[in-house]
């Protein structure tokens, strides 16, 4: 997940676009006549189906995975679709089932644009989903700001994804029964990318950071948001409380000796402790499971 130089923007002139398979969704290809509207509103487009010229439309097209929110009619195509002149790019992406959390660039007649501009009949939009190893850093305008920390609030749903980011040192707030409006305002106060299964959720616009996940089994959503935020140089190995999410502290054993079973106390002499909630932590053998069931799923992750 290198990132390389700027590259040279998809226009209307280039006639460039991303590739549309997920598997290289950074890939560029050649723009064919049948996978782009001419100016023209009346080209047969969608399916078949034929618009007057008189029709107050803009067109738009989606790549890569960006097309798995979609309806199967709007996929992989262009397609027209009703533009009065007064609403925002914002809001026809994600009346269209895209959060704008997935958005990593718009371009609007070939030129790039925020989330504020007003569409037009007749404009073309093209939306490209977030750019994994092409640095657009100098030409995006819908990027937020980035977040000095990677830290993540999740939704009720994903109990089991906020264990396994505290196991591997990520501040990951979880509380089962938060509403949206909550996780809204914690994602913007505390500045924390907010990951839910909820499309809706990431359709607020005090959310600024957060990713829709695709994966259902845990195991597969951790390896989804370690590959997607590129955090496996950041990994720390059990160094954050996995019930209250505190970071751990070294604790001397002959402090709590007490507190310790017989043969935790004969066999281990380095322990950590949460400051929260006073639990204690040390390398036996759930520690070893958990290690190697932590290294497969990152296995899984994209190099």
């Amino acid at each position: 997940m290198s990132s390389y130089g700027p590259m040279r923007l998809p226009t209307a002139r280039s006639d460039m676009f991303l590739d549309s398979t997920r598997n290289s969704r950074n890939a560029v290809a050649p723009l064919t006549k049948e996978s782009c509207a001419t100016g023209d509103p009346s080209r047969k487009i969608s399916g078949g189906r034929f618009f007057a010229r008189n029709m107050q439309s803009a067109f738009f097209r989606f790549y890569a995975e960006l097309n798995d929110l979609l309806p199967l009619h709007h996929r992989f195509r262009t397609f027209a679709h009703p533009c009065d002149g007064q609403s925002t790019v914002k809001d026809l992406i994600e009346s269209l089932g895209v959060p704008h959390t997935e958005v990593d660039l718009v371009l609007v007649n070939g030129e790039s644009v925020d989330f504020s501009r007003r569409v037009q009949p007749g404009d073309r939009v093209s939306v490209y989903p977030v750019f994994e190893s092409i640095d657009i850093s100098q030409v995006a305008r819908v990027r937020p700001e980035p977040l000095r920390q990677t830290r993540f609030v999740l939704d009720s749903h994903l109990g089991r994804l906020a264990a396994y980011l505290r196991a591997l040192g990520f501040d990951t707030r979880y509380e089962n029964h938060s509403p949206d409006e909550e996780l809204a305002r914690i994602s913007r106060g505390e500045h924390r990318i907010l990951l839910t299964r909820d499309a809706g959720l990431l359709k607020r616009s005090a959310v600024t950071h957060g990713h829709l996940m695709r994966e259902t089994s845990p195991r597969l959503q951790l390896a989804e948001v370690v590959e997607r935020f590129d955090l496996r140089r950041s990994v720390a190995l059990f160094s954050r409380c996995l019930r209250c999410n505190t970071a751990l502290d070294p604790i001397a054993k002959e402090s709590i000796a007490a507190r310790l079973p017989d043969r935790t106390r004969n066999l281990y002499t380095e322990f950590l402790t949460c400051q929260t909630c006073g639990r204690i932590y040390w390398k036996g053998s759930h520690y070893a499971r958990m290690q190697k069931m932590i290294a497969e799923i990152l296995n899984l992750v994209t190099m």
